[in-house]
């Protein structure tokens, strides 16, 4: 699967004519530019990852107010055929990536294999008691001082996950500047000599996703997470990290490896 490009759909004048939805047949602009998309869509001339033109530019190809464009596109976006990226534009939606749950699963090298570049920003990272969850799952006392590093990982600039990942603070000195640095969790352990880390357990479940998560990965009101909690560990078996995923539920598909 080819990425996403970042290049605009072009259309010449007799297609921006044939394209133009016809007033006075019963049927509603804002349908008739939806059908017109799909349309484009299926026989080729928008392939997943395109970037459409922007609104402007659309409501101009097809002769139309801005707030009936912005329907269509509503509507588009409803039914999970384009999607909305802040600060990129709108995107004809890719294929969910196929994302193994495995000994060793790594974000990075996943999204690659997929034909799709991977990105990562350090949201927040601060030194907090370990809690009842974090504790046991990291095996250390009630209280004791743990690491949280909180990130937004993307694929092709389009978000797919934040997670959260808790460390013991004294184990992982500065973590949290070589995420900043290097913006991925792998190779900041690498860098630490905790690069072969690799999966003790995996839980998952499904719920709606919260305010900051909507924010984080540009999410519509009602969509669902996938949370994956998972405990990874050293050579010896040894928790190092304990992290609680959230992917865009529609941007994924989770495969288990046996």
């Amino acid at each position: 699967m080819d990425g996403s490009d970042d290049t605009p759909m072009t259309t010449s004048a007799d297609e921006t004519e044939h394209a133009a939805p016809a007033r006075g047949t019963g049927v509603a602009l804002w349908k008739q530019i939806v059908e017109r998309i799909e349309l484009d869509i299926a026989e080729g001339r928008l392939s997943p990852g395109m970037r459409l033109p922007t609104e402007m530019e659309l409501a101009e190809r097809f002769g139309v107010n801005r707030h009936t464009l912005r329907r269509a596109l509503s509507t588009l976006t409803e039914q999970g055929i384009v999607e909305a990226t802040p600060g990129r534009g709108t995107f004809v939606k890719q294929l969910p990536i196929r994302y193994p749950i495995a000994a060793r699963t790594r974000f990075s090298e996943i999204v690659s294999g997929e034909g799709r570049a991977p990105g990562g920003r350090l949201v927040r990272s601060l030194i907090e008691p370990a809690s009842a969850t974090v504790a046991q799952a990291l095996r250390l006392p009630l209280g004791q001082d743990v690491l949280r590093i909180d990130m937004v990982r993307d694929a092709d600039g389009v978000p797919i996950t934040v997670g959260s990942h808790w460390y013991e603070a004294t184990r992982c000195r500065d973590l949290d500047l070589l995420v900043a640095s290097t913006g991925s969790v792998t190779r900041a352990l690498e860098a630490l000599g905790l690069g072969d880390y690799r999966r003790l357990e995996t839980r998952v479940t499904a719920r709606v996703a919260d305010e900051e998560e909507r924010q984080l990965l540009s999410l519509p009101a009602g969509r669902t997470v996938l949370v994956i909690d998972a405990i990874n560990g050293d050579a010896r078996r040894q928790p190092i990290q304990y992290s609680r995923a959230r992917f865009a539920a529609d941007r994924v598909q989770l495969v288990v490896r046996n």
